[in-house]
């Protein structure tokens, strides 16, 4: 994923400065295979920029908040609430029509723009008020595919299992070229294919080797990982039960670099088009968006120059990388990602001296008319304490080589479920409950982030490219500019890690919250909803609010295909999702939104740093 440098680091640096006693953030995108997996797992922990939590702190901080009132969720009330969501849910229904009927909803497209639109009049409809489009921006321009074929053509035909990347541009009519492998791993590399590149149609991506499969793709967490999960991290420790190491892979940047200079080399040479290697095998493609070519560097500064004189002006920062949904993103060329399986035959067939051919059929439609993008936003109002709030949301934007089914098309109509079930009960809430649907997650949590902004409070925005350089420790904090319903929120509850039931909640580092959640949570251990951890996790929307202080949490759920083969897929598709594991995280969603809006006081913040 290419994230936003200011965004992510305005996020980090916020999170370290205002919030105390964090966990490293890891995503709770796990065992995510492959490059681009990768990619999106340490850019989203760069993106929360949290701190170790020990044993030790926990402890501490306990000790600190006390016990806090949980005001129980009575049991009629719970017990209604498990009828309407278990035997009469509309979840599913909600979700095929999001999934198969509107389809992929990649931020500023006109089915993004639909999916509004239809959320919106579907909420009105269960009697919520106050429902809206939400502007935010400007984004960028929109992108939608017209129609794509690609297909080897020589010495014999067989057709690629293939998507073009988001943003990539079209053809001028069908196209067909010979296919060049850049075998080379460094600048003085490339040379050898200077001048002979012009027309045709180059891979991109060196091979990679394909293990077995030995292991069930599909998982839920067993009982002795979610007591492990439930655990206090050690000091410094950045990995949690069947997840990544926090950080990234040695030597990834650089490698990051190499190819963005590769793609420039070869757009220079005028190739025709571009193709990647997709991450995921066994068919399922990992597709997000295409990239722009990093702008030729300049020469390294000599060491034997002389130093600026003192108080002279610093050099100016490195201009921020453009993105392929800028209007000025300038030059690229079609950008493929092709099967693993083919590519890496590709690869053997050319190391023999065949000179394969391929043939692309590529039409894409650009939008810039309205640069700006949408959260659909809806409320059940409240009664004696109506001006204070309760939150729940989901990003309903998604890629587009899937229909956007579990990611995040899942936690949408788990949403919309749970506010549908507290209108059909007419379970009135002290407090007004607000549902946000997010757009923009997948490119850096920018609806949600912007929303925030615009509610809530913001911090300085970071000077362009200081997100490289260390923080001085002499500085002062940043300073966390409150709106006008900062103090009125009490806390938002967000779900987007697939379609996997919901085993718990991360706390976030909020320990005052816990005996809340267990009474809250307590009614559900028949459903499989036990377990509260004091760690974070990061990559989605509630790491804007709990960035600026607010308590925001995220729920644990079992991971099922996620990691393995739905998350950015051709295979994040309608059938991948289970209804049971849909229709238990609806009614746990209604009940917590429920129980923290008819509490006497809001839910408690976390202590702010020294």
């Amino acid at each position: 994923m290419n994230v936003s440098a200011g965004i992510v680091a305005n996020i980090a640096e916020t999170s370290c400065h205002l919030l105390a006693l964090r966990t490293v953030a890891v995503s709770a995108r796990l065992r995510l295979p492959g490059r681009n997996r990768d990619m999106k797992l340490s850019v989203r922990n760069s993106r929360c920029g949290l701190l170790a939590l020990s044993a030790l702190s926990v402890t501490a901080l306990s000790t600190f908040v006390g016990p806090v009132s949980a005001q129980t969720i009575p049991q009629d009330v719970i017990d209604k609430i498990k009828d309407e969501g278990l035997n009469r849910s509309q979840v599913m229904q909600t979700l095929s029509y999001l999934s198969d009927v509107i389809g992929p909803r990649l931020t500023g497209s006109p089915s993004l723009k639909t999916a509004n639109e239809w959320t919106k009049e579907k909420l009105t409809s269960w009697g919520l008020q106050n429902a809206h489009l939400e502007a935010w921006g400007p984004f960028g321009r929109g992108w939608s595919l017209e129609h794509f074929s690609a297909q080897v053509v020589a010495p014999q035909p067989f057709p690629l299992i293939a998507y073009p990347r988001a943003w990539s541009p079209g053809l001028r009519g069908q196209v067909t070229g010979e296919v060049v492998y850049i075998n080379a791993t460094d600048a003085a590399g490339l040379e050898q294919y200077k001048g002979k590149l012009k027309g045709t149609i180059v891979l991109i991506s060196a091979p990679r080797e394909l293990k077995l499969l030995t292991d069930a793709q599909a998982k839920r967490y067993t009982d002795d990982e979610l007591a492990e999960l439930a655990k206090p991290p050690e000091a410094g420790a950045g990995r949690r039960p069947g997840g990544a190491r926090a950080g990234g892979r040695p030597g990834f940047g650089a490698a990051m670099q190499f190819t963005g200079q590769k793609q420039r080399f070869v757009e220079d040479e005028g190739c025709a088009a571009e193709i990647f290697e997709a991450t995921g095998d066994d068919g399922t493609i990992y597709v997000q968006s295409a990239s722009v070519a990093p702008p030729v560097a300049p020469p390294p500064a000599d060491p034997a120059a002389t130093p600026p004189a003192a108080g002279a002006a610093p050099a100016a920062a490195p201009p921020r990388r453009l993105q392929p949904w800028d209007k000025d993103a300038g030059k690229m060329v079609p950008q493929i990602a092709v099967s693993a399986e083919q590519y890496n035959r590709l690869v053997r067939m050319i190391g023999f001296g065949v000179k394969p051919k391929i043939t692309l059929d590529l039409a894409v439609k650009y939008y810039d008319q309205d640069p700006m993008a949408y959260n659909t936003v809806a409320e059940i109002p409240g009664t004696d304490k109506k001006d204070e709030l309760v939150m729940l949301g989901g990003h309903m934007d998604s890629w587009h080589s899937g229909t956007g089914a579990t990611d995040n098309g899942a936690g949408v109509a788990v949403c919309m479920e749970a506010v549908r079930i507290l209108q059909a009960l007419k379970l009135q809430p002290r407090r007004t409950v607000r549902i946000a649907l997010w757009s923009g997650e997948e490119e850096g949590l920018f609806g949600s982030h912007a929303y925030v902004g615009e509610h809530f409070g913001s911090y300085p925005p970071r000077t362009p490219g200081s997100a490289a350089q260390p923080r001085d420790p002499n500085a002062p904090p940043p300073v966390l500019t409150k709106k006008a319903e900062y103090d009125k929120l009490s806390a938002y509850f967000n779900l987007d890690n697939g379609a996997g039931k919901i085993r718990g909640v991360y706390l976030q580092g909020n320990e005052a919250v816990r005996s809340i959640f267990q009474e809250w949570l307590a009614p559900f251990k028949d459903l499989g909803a036990t377990t509260l951890t004091i760690r974070n996790t990061g990559s989605t929307d509630h790491v804007s609010f709990d960035g600026i202080g607010l308590p925001g949490f995220q729920f644990i759920q079992d991971g099922l295909e996620y990691g393995s083969r739905t998350h950015h897929s051709n295979q994040d598709v309608f059938d991948r999702v289970p209804a049971d594991d849909m229709k238990q995280a609806a009614v746990i969603m209604a009940a917590f939104v429920y129980g923290a809006a008819m509490r006497d006081d809001k839910l408690p913040h976390k202590p702010a740093a020294n």
